[in-house]
């Protein structure tokens, strides 16, 4: 199987090398990931400037852009063969709710899948992470559940995995995403300088984060695994949009 690792921590992530590694038995691994910490690039690609791809001392491939200019990079032009899958991760943090939308792991992953390419985005559910290997292990089950049971059609997983060793895991439950509350507001300050400089306000915290979402699972220990879609329509306005447009 040819594996295709990204992130959005950059190259030298403790999260990327932990993945590396539990993935290293189950195929052929290759790494392309920004070459620098790109957390929040969304879907963003690089479009005003050429990228450079360079390979530092583990073998990995770095690029100097997003992560979906990564995945977008290898999987259109710089690997030889398209790769069976994409992962991307691991994380260092929750990726639950809203914050699928600001994510460069999820972005990376995403990217792979429209490329038409199974993808999965794996993330530890602490900012203080210190369980990598319990991630690891829970995206190796994955992927050999995906040699195993190879699916149909191409999908998009968002996995959040507790910050826990693997045997205080209370199991697995596929979810669907949460939400947040609004974010909090900027913090402003001022640099040595004496300029004023904003930095962007915290996440806000879970509002429905009742039974079945993301965010419940994880409180409850359990891997959460949320199937994503790309199509944003709204179906439920389409007639309330329609009479508002003709009224």
């Amino acid at each position: 199987m040819r594996i295709l690792l990204s992130n959005d921590d950059g190259y030298f992530a403790p999260g990327l090398q932990a993945l590396a590694e539990a993935l290293a038995p189950l195929g052929e691994v290759t790494v392309v990931a920004p070459e620098r910490d790109r957390s929040g690039a969304s879907n963003s690609l690089t479009l005003d400037r050429p990228l450079t791809v360079r390979r530092s001392h583990l073998g990995y491939q770095y690029v100097n852009g997003t992560p979906t200019d990564c995945v977008h990079l290898a999987v259109t032009g710089l690997l030889e063969h398209l790769p069976d899958i994409v992962v991307s991760g691991i994380n260092h943090g929750a990726n639950m709710g809203d914050d699928t939308i600001y994510s460069g792991t999820v972005a990376a992953a995403t990217e792979g899948f429209l490329l038409g390419v199974p993808a999965i985005a794996v993330s530890l559910a602490n900012h203080h992470a210190g369980n990598y290997a319990t991630a690891g292990r829970v995206a190796a089950d994955l992927v050999k559940r995906i040699m195993s049971h190879p699916p149909v059609v191409p999908f998009l997983l968002n996995v959040n995995v507790p910050d826990l060793p693997h045997d205080q895991l209370a199991g697995t439950e596929v979810t669907r995403l949460g939400k947040r509350h609004k974010a909090e507001g900027v913090v402003r300050t001022t640099n040595p300088r004496g300029q004023t400089v904003y930095w962007v306000g915290a996440a806000g915290t879970a509002a429905d984060a009742g039974p079945g979402t993301d965010f419940h699972a994880v409180a409850n220990s359990r891997v959460s695994i949320t199937p994503l879609q790309m199509d944003l329509t709204h179906f439920g306005q389409i007639d309330a949009v329609r009479t508002w447009i003709g009224a």
